[in-house]
């Protein structure tokens, strides 16, 4: 995934000399993940380079360079660092088209590495999504797999609107099924491993439909997805599981069609329980699909603390909690 999202920026480097590129390290480093190694080389420093430690200037800097015409596609080295630039994303970014009465856009793009799973503890480990899609006019995008990671972020690099772009740090080097106690999986062993040469786009607002089912459908994004095709191996349950992809714009209409077919529905996330993106879905699905519903709707998320480093498997919804949630599903 770290190649694909790399190539993702060096095609629209290359197509386009507006794309510039910079946070921490993000220059001669190539970034704490490696993600941008290699491109400062490549297209000069004027257009790669390192950036000092403020996320609010980062982000700032960059929602000016938008209105003067340029596309900055900038890196926040965790999503857990964003707080700083919380205030220029949500009362600058997300508002430019609106205040300016379409006279200005902001296309800027802000990737994130997100979520846990790799003992970093509190400050390393936040899944803060729904904080962003609270917010009117802002785009809010988490790819499980390097395919679709490439995609969504060439079409986001191209959205004339601020993206937000959640990279799960535990998948950058191979799916995950939530299990700590076996081997790492490296990604070569994965269909959507497969990347295309060159450019190509995953559209924005489209999920991916990545098991078919009957008994229960499952509405799940990031790492969330692996854990749920294994949890539904494991448990022996017919699901249907969806990969939203983007959170917002959002795919409802795939969301309805896969809840009038099951009537159940189970939705996993890493972030706190408490109006996490979780909610949301949960309030849609009994908005749109009521009527189809024979069971209570399930919601398996990460608890209401702090993410804790010596009890991370507590706090990650792994195969067993989601199993749990699929068997309640189905005896209700």
């Amino acid at each position: 995934m770290i190649e694909a999202i790399r190539d993702a920026m060096d095609v629209s480097m290359a197509r386009d000399e507006r794309v510039i590129v910079y946070g921490e390290d993000v220059g001669f480093f190539g970034g704490v993940f490696r993600c941008t190694q290699g491109l400062q080389a490549k297209y000069g420093k004027n257009r790669c380079f390192d950036a000092p430690i403020s996320e609010s200037g980062i982000v700032g800097s960059a929602i000016g360079m938008a209105a003067y015409g340029l596309k900055p596609c900038v890196e926040v080295q965790f999503a857990d660092y964003v707080y700083p630039a919380y205030d220029q994303i949500v009362s600058e970014a997300a508002r430019l088209r609106y205040r300016s009465n379409g006279d200005f856009t902001c296309p800027i793009v802000v990737r994130m590495p997100t979520g846990g799973g790799i003992f970093g503890g509190q400050t390393h480990s936040q899944s803060p999504e729904a904080l962003f899609t609270h917010v009117s006019g802002l785009k809010t995008v988490v790819p499980s797999n390097p395919h679709d990671a490439k995609g969504l972020l060439i079409a986001a690099i191209e959205d004339p609107d601020p993206v937000i772009f959640l990279e799960p740090k535990r998948l950058y080097n191979g799916p995950f099924d939530g299990h700590p106690d076996r081997p790492a999986q490296p990604w070569t062993a994965h269909p959507k491993s497969e990347v295309p040469d060159g450019h190509y786009r995953v559209p924005l607002g489209a999920a991916a439909v990545v098991r078919e089912g009957s008994a229960v459908s499952v509405l799940v994004y990031g790492t969330m997805v692996h854990v749920a095709l294994a949890a539904a191996d494991e448990a022996g349950i017919d699901a249907e599981i969806i990969d939203l992809r983007s959170l917002l714009p959002l795919d409802i209409d795939t969301i309805v069609d896969s809840v009038k077919k099951t009537g159940r529905v189970v939705i996993a996330h890493e972030a706190t329980r408490t109006c996490g993106f979780g909610a949301e879905l949960a309030a849609l699905v009994q908005e749109h699909c009521f009527y189809h519903l024979e069971a209570p709707i399930e919601r398996v998320t990460g608890w209401d603390t702090p993410y804790p480093h010596a009890q991370e498997w507590a706090y990650f919804p792994g195969p067993d909690r989601i199993g749990a949630a699929f068997k309640r599903a189905m005896e209700a």
